[in-house]
């Protein structure tokens, strides 16, 4: 893809976007902050992580939230700042891999947002999560096994968003102009939905 048919379609997304967020959700090692941060430079919107916002709101790390609070309360303050994100205009917004399971965050993205599920095979999540010591769901004796299950609770949930992206060992610039040709796609149908009288 050159760069003229790309600078085309980013304008007609950014146009059919209107005021509406780019929610990328999907389990830990997907690249949703990979991709999302090379989608939101293609079309010239602002990126936000919502686990670093977590982390500048509380001034506390992930890790540390899960340990003094526990899950439950991590969730409720997550679930805040991402209903404040998608509330603050086009951007694209990184999810946490629990984010997309809580309801009212679920409805505050379809209502503000279109959802992008960036979905991985299991020997590519674990090999990227391998790298990363910062992930308090996988502190066990066998992570793999925490994956799998997390991949058997959260995959039926993720494939409610309203688009699905496949990722797998390839460019991250080939994920991300695949992730926009069917954003595009996804805009145009929604666009020709509406012009349906």
């Amino acid at each position: 893809m050159t760069d003229e048919p790309l600078t085309d379609l980013a304008a007609t997304i950014r146009d059919r976007l209107g005021d509406r967020a780019i929610v990328f959700v999907g389990l830990m090692g997907a690249g949703k902050t990979a991709i999302g941060r090379r989608v939101a430079q293609a079309l010239a919107l602002p990126f936000v992580d919502s686990d670093h916002e977590i982390e500048t709101v509380s001034r506390m790390s992930v890790p540390e939230l899960f340990e003094r609070y526990g899950e439950p309360e991590f969730r409720a303050l997550e679930q805040r700042v991402i209903d404040r994100l998608l509330r603050e205009g086009p951007r694209v917004v990184s999810t946490g891999g629990g984010a997309f399971m809580n309801a009212a965050t679920r409805s505050a993205v379809a209502e503000r947002g279109v959802s992008i599920w960036l979905k991985a095979e299991i020997g590519l999540l674990m090999e990227r999560v391998a790298r990363n010591q910062n992930r308090p769901l996988l502190r066990s004796a066998d992570p793999r096994a925490v994956m799998e299950k997390l991949m058997a609770e959260r995959y039926p949930v993720y494939a409610t968003a309203d688009i699905t992206v496949e990722t797998r060992d390839a460019g991250r610039e080939i994920i991300a102009q695949e992730t926009l040709q069917a954003l595009g796609d996804h805009l145009e149908r929604q666009a020709g939905e509406r012009a349906v009288p």
